[in-house]
């Protein structure tokens, strides 16, 4: 782990982190994540039973002795895919991948290159399996896991966000494209409120989905799809074709119910540009 990590994450996992049952088939371990050190803006790590009993871990949290027997317990135990949904939710990916030598450890093209940057452990190349632009559309990972997933890269966004929606749940699996702050589940067993602090307030005011979700809109449209616009119009659009009705972020309260209808209405500037053609 970098060092500048621990500034980030809760220095005894163990005490903070709420594990409970999403669905028959999905957990998820939610814990308390700092921003910059000071933004309460939580992490979660959502575990999936495929059909095949294995298990595929998404932005996976601390590995404690806890998280350990919940994974012996849940599927046929074998965790086969790691996922790091962007260039920014990797922390833990290495003592995971220790624990689970034989699981594929996914992620955005970038991420190797970024890891090595903030020297973190490597990974073997063998073990990765990158998402790439230029193969926009046809990525694959194994016959197993694409025939339950959906998946999109929005390289378009700055972090190079993985998206993937649980077709047997209908569930959108997400780190960094959409927030529902507070996160409240998060800091629960925190001691502290999830909205104390100004910038946590600040943040809390904008990355949100209440209402109109206006200035969370207005943050994706000005600032974060300012890039690359129309190629993260696309990327809004394909996933907004998908079947979901729950969304899991890794920042913020999980979406349990309509959660397309919410999708839509965060990113309503990018799929009317999207109609429009732009």
């Amino acid at each position: 782990m970098a060092s500048g990590a621990s500034k980030l994450i809760p220095s005894d996992p163990e005490k903070v982190m709420v594990i409970r049952n999403l669905t028959s088939t999905i957990k998820i371990c939610s814990v308390p994540f700092l921003r910059f050190g000071r933004i309460k803006i939580g992490g979660r790590g959502t575990i999936v039973q495929l059909a095949s009993g294995n298990l595929a871990v998404f932005s996976p949290v601390a590995l404690t002795e806890t998280v350990k027997k919940e994974l012996a317990g849940f599927g046929n135990g074998q965790v086969k895919y790691i996922t790091a949904l962007d260039q920014e939710h990797h922390i833990f990916l290495e003592p995971w991948h220790k624990a689970f030598p034989d699981a594929s450890v996914i992620g955005p093209e970038t991420l190797p290159g970024y890891r090595d940057k903030q020297s973190y452990g490597k990974i073997p190349q063998a073990d990765w399996v990158l998402f790439k632009k230029g193969d926009m559309g046809s990525w694959k990972v194994s016959e197993e896991f694409d025939r339950e997933f959906d998946a999109e890269y929005v390289s378009a966004h700055p972090n190079q966000e993985l998206v993937f929606n649980h077709k047997p749940s209908r569930t959108l699996i997400e780190a960094d494209l959409l927030f529902n702050l507070p996160a409240t589940e998060q800091h629960s067993k925190a001691g502290v409120s999830a909205t104390s602090g100004f910038l946590t307030r600040l943040a809390c005011a904008i990355n949100n989905t209440n209402g109109d979700a206006t200035w969370q809109k207005r943050f994706l449209w000005y600032a974060i799809s300012a890039g690359d616009r129309p190629g993260f119009n696309q990327s809004v659009g394909r996933i907004a074709q998908w079947d979901f009705d729950r969304i899991v972020p890794c920042h913020g309260d999980v979406v349990e119910r309509d959660g397309k209808g919410i999708f839509k209405k965060v990113f309503g500037f990018h799929l009317d540009a999207l109609r429009k053609g732009q």
